[in-house]
């Protein structure tokens, strides 16, 4: 602004110096001009009375550089010229001033030189004989006298500029620092120039307009902040040139940085092709998705275009943990695969065993065994089908009634059925300790002590034991299965509750079971948000413990 300032009145000052010489020497030549002309016009008046009376004698009695006296017969010849010999200059008649005086008495004329820096005035008047008498007398024209006055104009002109420079300067300085001083933080406590009221009244509206918008802005950006953090999911913001705007610590966890990473290439912080690949896909199709393993998870990576007004302003990308959908989708396929496999195996015996007897190849005294095998495969085909739609429904999480169960008393209730079970294998059926009364599901309850003893006299040996205890403490029901079985080798023990896993598939072929019994036994645990503990020692036997919370 000061620059402009300074311009502007260096501009202006030039422009009156300036107009002011150019005006100034216009009038004082014109006005010395006319006074020229009226001294010439009264020199010419005396001039022609004395040569009227003395004639020829008189002209050229006088001595005068200045002035230049012609005198013309009124045919145009020269009689005589005071600056040169009049017999051998030309005729004079086709002057202008000459045939302006024969004609009305007087005339003038001024003629410029070739150089443009001299002028002639002449003046000439008719005497009574009839010839013209002519004065002329030259002098400098305005560029001549401007030339001449060049050095004191410089002069001048170079002292104006530095004194309107200074000047300026000094102006543009007080103009300024006034301005230079504003508080544009507090713009209604500024005390400068009555005209800036306006201004400072519009930007203290726009403070204020602006400090609304940033309280919303922020609570925004707190409110999002605070979704983001809390998120189990990764989200990453990118702009348009790939960088890192906002990751949440999901994301920072998931890409294993800190958030001093915001700012940078995302692609410096996950490296992967995949990634990179994705990212280009997505910049043009608008969205592209991938699957892909990181920190021993399986995560689902989704990655949107964010378009505005048509242009493309950045990138976001979330990343879902699949692990447990992942491995649900295998553990269903297996089951499935299972489920058929145990299905199939029953249905051909009984289709096999149907055949033998509807084509008469079995003999009298035999059919009462196939049928039999026909009984048996067919019990254990209900048998699989029931654990099937247990299992089904606590996957399915449907509500069951809940109620307080004894679990003392349901354990004698399940070692009375089991009874006959255990007396064929000579194995003893013992239960001890508390009441245990627990809030829960009275057949799943029945499912979990059931299975735990059936298992431990499939598994036990002959004249084994199995002891059924319940411990009662302040907050937590013990209920435990011993057994002096075959045990479970360590390597086995964390996959015993997967469905249709078996340790001894041979033995258990021979023990029958549908493979589901322990898997009913985790899941209706997990239902009453129990924990299992297994304990064992093969050729010794094995103990497991399920801990309830009262």
């Amino acid at each position: 602004m000061t620059s402009k300032i300074l311009k502007s009145i260096l501009s202006v000052a030039v422009a009156v110096l300036l107009s002011s010489i150019i005006i100034i020497t216009g009038v004082f030549y014109q006005y010395f001009g006319e006074v020229q002309e009226n001294q010439l016009k009264d020199e010419l008046s005396l001039a022609a009375s004395a040569t009227e009376q003395l004639g020829e004698r008189y002209l050229e009695g006088l001595d005068s550089s200045r002035y230049r006296l012609t005198w013309v017969a009124s045919d145009g010849t020269v009689l005589f010229d005071s600056h040169a010999d009049a017999t051998a200059m030309e005729n004079h008649e086709d002057r202008e001033e000459i045939k302006e005086a024969l004609i009305s008495g007087t005339g003038s004329s001024t003629r410029r030189s070739s150089t443009l820096t001299e002028q002639t005035i002449y003046e000439a008047t008719r005497l009574d004989d009839g010839s013209v008498l002519r004065i002329s007398v030259s002098r400098a024209t305005a560029l001549l006298l401007v030339l001449g006055m060049l050095q004191p104009i410089t002069i001048v002109f170079v002292i104006a500029i530095v004194l309107s420079a200074w000047l300026a300067h000094r102006m543009a300085k007080r103009v300024v620092e006034p301005l230079n001083k504003l508080d544009l933080d507090k713009p209604m406590e500024n005390d400068v120039y009555e005209e800036l009221s306006p201004l400072l009244h519009r930007i203290h509206a726009q403070h204020m307009e602006i400090k609304s918008q940033m309280l919303i802005l922020k609570q925004k950006q707190d409110e999002f902040d605070q979704i983001t953090v809390n998120m189990k999911e990764a989200l990453v913001l990118l702009d348009n040139t790939g960088r890192i705007l906002s990751i949440n610590p999901a994301a920072r966890n998931l890409f294993h940085t800190g958030i001093d990473c915001i700012g940078e290439d995302f692609l410096t912080v996950e490296r992967k092709q995949n990634m990179r690949l994705a990212l280009e896909e997505a910049k043009v199709q608008g969205h592209s998705d991938f699957r892909d393993k990181k920190n021993s998870k399986e995560y689902q990576f989704d990655l949107s275009r964010i378009d505005s007004n048509g242009k493309n302003h950045g990138m976001v990308i979330l990343a879902f943990d699949i692990t447990e959908r992942v491995n649900a989708e295998k553990h269903r396929q297996e089951f499935t695969a299972n489920v058929s496999h145990e299905l199939k195996t029953p249905l051909q015996s009984i289709i096999g065993s149907a055949e033998l007897m509807e084509n008469g190849i079995v003999k009298d005294e035999d059919v009462p065994r196939f049928i039999g095998r026909i009984r048996k495969e067919a019990s254990r085909l209900v048998t699989l089908i029931d654990d099937i739609i247990r299992l089904s429904q606590m996957d399915e999480g449907i509500e069951m009634q809940y109620e307080d169960v004894s679990l003392f008393a349901l354990s004698e209730e399940i070692c009375d059925t089991l009874s006959d079970a255990a007396k064929m294998k000579n194995v003893s059926l013992k239960v001890t300790g508390d009441d245990g009364v627990i809030n829960g599901v009275r057949r799943l309850l029945y499912e979990v002590v059931y299975n735990l003893c059936d298992n431990a006299i499939k598994y036990s040996n002959l004249g084994g034991s199995v002891k059924v205890s319940v411990v009662q403490k302040p907050d937590t029901v013990c209920l435990s299965v011993q057994d002096t079985g075959i045990g479970i080798s360590p390597e086995h023990q964390d996959k015993i509750f997967e469905r249709f896993y078996r340790v001894d598939k041979s033995h258990s072929k021979q023990s029958g079971g549908t493979g589901l019994g322990l898997s009913i036994v985790k899941h209706a645990v997990q239902y009453h948000h129990g924990k299992i503990i297994v304990d064992s020692e093969l050729n010794k036997g094995t103990i497991i413990s399920v801990l309830f919370s009262t």
